[in-house]
């Protein structure tokens, strides 16, 4: 399938600071500023090794998490389990301490999400998403090794199947459920929320298994 081809104002993969996109996150986003300066209060950047073998997607920045940090899944507590996951099968070294200078650096792989502004709420509208595909479709172009990406929410996946020129139903939805974009091997996981891990939903055993399989695929592949 032929991927999204979208012109981003000549911005590449990475939304500028101000990006003025989308309204609703712009004014969302003054709002924060104004309530707290010291806070990142922008497009969270992706985060990792552009060269690696891995992209894991989120859905958007959390209000005090990559909104605050400025960088993906650090500040709120999605951070911890997937990065903790990430470190026991060789993704990452350092210390992750939920901070954006601390010793936790990524090995063959990047973070992002398909929408990079913190929503209201924590959910993006539909438009917002179709409005900040594009530079998720120059993300996945920019990662010349890419071969799996693990997709963290239902809509998370349906935003990288778009962006790969596929339909959003064209893998089905589930925990664990795999489906072949092309070269790049694709994994759903439920979201490594509080909710999630607090009601059971998603347990670390549960996730690890996710990226024990992607380790897996990698090694096998080469």
């Amino acid at each position: 399938m032929a991927a999204e081809s979208v012109a981003v104002e000549n911005w590449g993969a990475e939304p500028p600071r101000d990006c003025p996109r989308c309204p609703r996150l712009v004014a969302y986003r003054m709002e924060n500023r104004a309530a707290h300066p010291d806070w990142w209060n922008g497009p969270a950047p992706s985060w990792g090794d552009s060269s690696g073998r891995l992209l894991i997607m989120g859905l958007a920045p959390g209000r005090q998490g990559a909104n605050r940090t400025g960088r993906p899944f650090t500040g709120d507590y999605a951070g911890k389990l997937l990065y903790e996951t990430l470190g026991k099968f060789g993704f990452s070294h350092g210390q992750f301490e939920a901070r954006p200078d601390d010793s936790l650096q990524l090995i063959d792989c990047m973070v992002s999400n398909a929408v990079r502004c913190a929503p209201p709420g924590n959910k993006p509208l539909p438009i917002e998403e179709t409005t900040c595909r594009p530079f998720l479709v120059e993300r996945l172009a920019s990662m010349p090794n890419l071969k799996a990406m693990v997709c963290l929410g239902d809509v998370s996946r349906k935003n990288v199947l778009k962006a790969l020129g596929y339909k959003a139903n064209a893998a089905p939805p589930g925990h664990g459920v795999e489906f072949q974009a092309g070269a790049i091997r694709i994994w759903s996981s439920y979201h490594c929320s509080r909710l999630n891990t607090n009601t059971g939903r998603l347990t670390p055993a549960m996730f690890e298994d996710v990226f024990a399989k992607v380790r897996a695929h990698l090694d096998a592949t080469g």
